[in-house]
């Protein structure tokens, strides 16, 4: 029995199918019938898991948790409340009930952004990036703890851009803005940025719950290559039936507004910038992506 939590979304949906010949039990924030899947009621980090969520599980999918989205005051401590102590009344439950893995679906966040120029592995922790990614750091740390002192083997896995059907947040915007002709070409800066494919993704979650070698590891997930923001942007429009445009926007366009507003300047370092990923220890247990953003199928769902 596999229990799943954020089952319903972008990433939880395609894992709870790739898991069609197994038992599935969803934990979520209100039951949905139309699922037709068992499942436990509980908003996490608003009251006690219920302890009937772990009866018969071997195998817990975590990868519910606020996304990094929030902003305000109240921000650390939603982070708190809901990516920490829930994680880790969560696991600490499920090693009570005799759970064999918990798999928690981190963040490359958590480790920091990498140094300019270089491809950052699960060895080059600094500061984590943000309130978000302090969260994720803390909730390993004490996923780690647990580790140490059950019977459970816990295994983190810090996702790169998880890109595919449906994905959400800048790549869908990406992709919108370019289908609607609104988005200019973007330059080639020649940055390097990682990214993963949802099903390889699924794969990789898979492949450490059931590894004894995953015990107690931290795992970055990539695709095993690096693409410049402009070939992402050139891959959408292939996707999507279009010409790709031979021109792009200056480079010193961006460079110019960047020196008008910090803001912007900052949004183009987002945008343009490195932010690259070695995933070589996963690797090292067998991982092989089967997929690059120049499929079609890796944009838009193939009827």
């Amino acid at each position: 029995m596999n229990l799943v939590t954020g089952g319903t979304g972008f990433i939880g949906r395609r894992l709870v199918a790739s898991l069609n010949n197994d038992e599935v039990v969803l934990l979520v924030r209100k039951v949905d019938e139309s699922l037709k899947l068992p499942q436990v009621e509980c908003e996490l980090g608003a009251g006690e898991i219920p302890e009937q969520a772990f009866n018969g599980v071997e195998n817990v999918y975590h990868l519910a948790g606020n996304a990094h989205d929030i902003s305000g005051e109240q921000a650390a401590e939603i982070y708190q409340r809901v990516n920490v102590d829930a994680t880790i009344e969560l696991a600490s439950k499920a090693a009570k009930h005799g759970v064999k893995s918990f798999v928690f679906v981190s963040s490359v966040k958590a480790g920091g952004l990498p140094l300019k120029g270089q491809c950052a592995s699960e060895k080059d922790q600094s500061e984590p990036d943000g309130v978000y990614g302090q969260s994720k750091r803390q909730a390993e740390l004490a996923l780690l703890d647990l580790n140490e002192k059950t019977e459970m083997q816990v295994s983190i896995i810090r996702p790169a851009l998880v890109y595919g059907p449906g994905a959400k947040g800048n790549l869908q915007m990406m992709l919108n803005a370019i289908s609607k002709r609104l988005l200019p070409p973007l330059p080639d800066t020649g940055n390097r940025r990682s990214m993963i494919y949802i099903d390889d993704l699924i794969m990789a979650m898979k492949l450490i719950a059931s590894h004894h070698a995953a015990k107690g590891e931290i795992f970055i997930a990539t695709d095993g290559r690096q693409y410049s923001t402009r070939e992402i942007y050139d891959a959408i429009c292939l996707a999507l039936g279009k010409k790709v445009p031979g021109w792009s926007i200056p480079k010193l366009l961006f460079d110019v507004l960047g020196l008008l507003s910090t803001k912007i300047s900052y949004k183009t370092d987002k945008i343009l910038g490195d932010e690259c990923y070695s995933s070589e220890k996963l690797n090292s247990l067998g991982f092989k992506p089967e997929h690059t953003i120049w499929e079609k199928s890796s944009w838009l769902a193939l009827e």
